[in-house]
């Protein structure tokens, strides 16, 4: 069934839209969080060789039990359905796979929560500060509107490369424990990956999650900028900025389409010939992002029928 996994994936997507993120009992993300907070702030205490060193097995053994339950899940479906061969069965196939996705996905909490960002401003710059705080690790508490909405579609741009586009291109690789894997080191990246005490614990994770990211990311920047030659010679030299090899191309990419200035300050800064974002650039940066996101969506499906149609 060539059109299984494409068919899971406009289910994942659906439900999404429809239905939002599952209960937290139920979320496989926040199982992996809770796996990862049993050992971070203890390894944080051990001296650096210990610390990478135990840190690099907690992450492997985290990483096969998320890659091992996903697939142990896919195999009952695929060994539930084997029996029969109609076409109703399949569709019930399809939709249990996609159902199974779509807590390793997140685009409609993503655009609600960077939504609520520009919604705070009108309450007051202290408002917005703290429900910008719900999206990034960064301080918030010295930040102006401007620094506000930089940071805001900043992480839109990020996050929809690590919240949708990479699961995505996983599951299309590898089915769901690419995507449960995926989703894994992304989460291992975000608690531990560091310069800071929690460096030597995660530095596994955070390499992890480079080159997971790293073709996702650059679909996911190309898709952002479109058809549009004159920006695409400028994505890399802007991209480069950022000291992470991966976040800076959709940042990047989002910043020359909407002609804004995006930076943290002391860390990069994004296209300094941009203008600064205002009131409307959050809710276009969202349609941007909408956009790429349902046209990466389209060409991972695609790529994932290509590869499984029999030769």
């Amino acid at each position: 069934m060539p059109w299984l996994l494409p068919a899971a994936m406009g289910v994942a997507l659906a439900v999404d839209r429809l239905l939002g993120e599952p209960p937290t009992w139920a979320h496989p993300v926040v199982a992996m969080g809770r796996w990862l907070s049993l050992f971070g702030e203890r390894l944080c205490a051990w001296p650096p060789r210990q610390a990478f060193i135990g840190g690099a097995l907690a992450w492997c053994a985290g990483a096969l039990l998320s890659a091992g339950l996903a697939l142990g899940l896919e195999a009952l479906l695929f060994q539930w359905l084997q029996p029969w061969q109609s076409g109703g069965r399949a569709l019930v196939m399809a939709l249990a796979l996609g159902l199974l996705l779509k807590p390793l996905l997140a685009w409609r909490m993503l655009g609600d929560e960077v939504n609520a960002v520009e919604a705070a401003q009108a309450q007051g710059i202290a408002v917005a500060r703290l429900q910008l705080a719900r999206l990034v690790s960064r301080d918030t508490s010295a930040l102006d509107a401007t620094a506000v909405r930089e940071a805001a579609i900043e992480t839109l741009a990020e996050n929809l490369n690590d919240s949708v586009v990479a699961p995505l291109f996983w599951f299309a690789i590898a089915g769901l424990p690419g995507a449960a894997l995926y989703r894994f080191a992304n989460t291992a990246d975000a608690m531990w990956g560091y310069r800071d005490h929690r460096e030597w614990s995660g530095k596994v994770a955070a390499r992890a999650d480079d080159v997971l990211s790293w073709i996702p990311a650059r679909i996911t920047a190309l898709a952002l900028l479109g058809l549009r030659p004159a920006l695409l010679m400028k994505l890399q030299a802007e991209a480069i900025r950022t000291p992470s090899p991966n976040s800076g191309w959709p940042m990047a990419a989002m910043a020359l389409r909407l002609g804004l200035r995006l930076a943290k300050p002391g860390v990069y800064s994004l296209n300094d010939g941009g203008r600064p974002p205002g009131s409307a650039d959050l809710p276009q940066a969202l349609r941007l992002a909408r956009r790429a996101m349902l046209g990466c969506a389209l060409l991972l499906a695609f790529m994932a029928l290509i590869a499984r149609l029999p030769t």
